[in-house]
């Protein structure tokens, strides 16, 4: 942990509003005006695109930047294979899916010295990362700042969900703080640095190979709801002018790469475009839901979507359960039981969550692969049967959840893990026959 860390992201400023065409400069003249690219850059600079999307894809999904850097991208040394780690990515077939209900404990703490790169570990995931389709989960828990090197994902875009301890994630196009209830998105290539706020952070990441994120249509629900646009927070550029070595590892394909630059590629001065990183707060998620009777499905707490070719059918969703409260009348208030075509991957922020009474504790997850039935334990059953149906306000908790339209294939080290909990199905023991004709 860096104190300058700290007191750097406490004097954040920010861009406001998803999907936005935005523009920022970290010096006065450094963007050029009414062209992109001309004969000279400004200040002596290299004009640069980013594509995040192909340039053909219709401009509603069309994600770019123009980048204005003290050295072009291109003036590398050759990259060469590194170690995974505990990294892994799709096709999964390491192992198969199982259609158990699996849970996890928190990721056991990390050796000392070890970065967010470093403290990556894989749970699993589908599709295939070549093929650009498909998703998969990683955990990460980290104790010391990543120095002198900085990492790109060209596989997909990171979503990160910090469980515990804050993360100053310093990118191309500037400086996002990620705390516990915060989500961050790295786009595609992007390149960023994670330092801690904290002694240590742990937390998730969304790995997404698939059509970037973007937010759902609201239908029904009209203008407004869900979440806003514009409480998703873009960087102000932030560049660094560094000559000393730098390790760049690129995420290519699945495997990681390697290779040392003579100066910072974090150079950028000046930026323009909507392929860029943000940071969300999920408190500030409108939350919907029923003022009559029953539960509604979990897609009305959607976050964020990852389109498929199938319209409605989520590559991935990402969805927030955030404080609100609950009124429904002669309704069983906590989710119902159900089996899903969908698969569910579940994490918690802090608290407790209304649909399991224990087991399920902060820095944990549960997988409810496509078609497993779940729902609430016995003891959660119980209660919410027998209990008084006043307005209750549920805010002791954050959880969350990735759902994705295909199963997902626990990774060997996730399946035979130490922290897999054995006996999970036990939590729905006891729930008793009432049947009366």
């Amino acid at each position: 942990m860096s104190e300058q860390a700290r007191k750097t992201a406490e004097a954040l400023e920010y861009l406001t509003g998803f999907g936005n065409e935005h523009s920022s400069e970290a010096v006065p003249g450094a963007l050029p005006i009414g062209r992109n690219s001309p004969q000279r850059a400004p200040l002596g600079l290299y004009a640069e695109q980013l594509s995040g999307s192909a340039f053909t894809e219709p401009r509603t999904h069309n994600r770019r930047s123009w980048l204005y850097r003290i050295r072009p991208s291109a003036a590398h040394p050759p990259f060469t294979r590194i170690d995974n780690g505990a990294l892994r990515s799709a096709p999964f077939t390491e192992s198969v899916a199982d259609p158990n209900r699996l849970r996890w404990n928190p990721l056991p703490e990390p050796a000392p010295g070890t970065d967010f790169l470093s403290g990556l570990w894989t749970l699993g995931g589908n599709g295939d990362a070549a093929q650009r389709a498909g998703m998969a989960i990683h955990l990460y828990a980290a104790n010391a700042d990543m120095t002198d090197r900085v990492f790109s994902d060209s596989d997909g875009e990171l979503l990160i969900v910090p469980e515990r301890g804050g993360l100053l994630l310093r990118t191309e196009l500037g400086l996002l703080a990620a705390r516990p209830g915060d989500m961050a998105l790295i786009p595609r290539g992007v390149r960023f640095r994670v330092e801690l706020l904290d002694a240590d952070a742990r937390g998730y990441v969304c790995e997404n190979y698939g059509q970037p994120f973007e937010l759902p249509n609201l239908g029904p629900i009209g203008a407004n709801g869900l979440a806003a646009a514009r409480d998703f927070q873009a960087p102000v550029a932030a560049y660094e002018d560094s000559e000393r070595p730098t390790e760049v590892i690129n995420k290519f394909c699945g495997n990681l790469w390697s290779a040392t630059y003579d100066h910072s590629p974090l150079d950028v001065v000046a930026w323009h475009g909507s392929h860029v990183p943000y940071v969300y707060d999920m408190r500030r998620f409108n939350v919907l839901g029923s003022i009559s009777y029953d539960h509604p499905d979990p897609s009305i707490f959607t976050v964020l979507t990852s389109p498929s070719d199938t319209p409605g059918l989520a590559g991935v969703d990402f969805v927030v359960f955030a404080p609100r409260w609950l009124v429904g009348e002669d309704t069983f208030r906590p989710p119902y039981f159900h089996r899903n075509v969908m698969s569910e991957y579940m994490g918690l922020i802090e608290g407790a969550y209304d649909a399991k009474a224990e087991g399920f504790v902060p820095g944990g997850g549960s997988l409810h692969n496509m078609m497993s039935a779940h729902g609430p334990d016995h003891e959660t059953f119980e209660r919410a049967s027998a209990a008084e149906l006043k307005p209750q306000k549920i805010d002791d908790g954050l959880a969350f959840m990735f759902e994705t339209r295909w199963p997902i294939t626990a990774t060997a080290q996730a399946a035979g893990a130490d922290h897999l909990q054995h006996g999970y199905d036990d939590v729905w023991q006891g729930l008793q026959r009432h049947f009366r004709a």
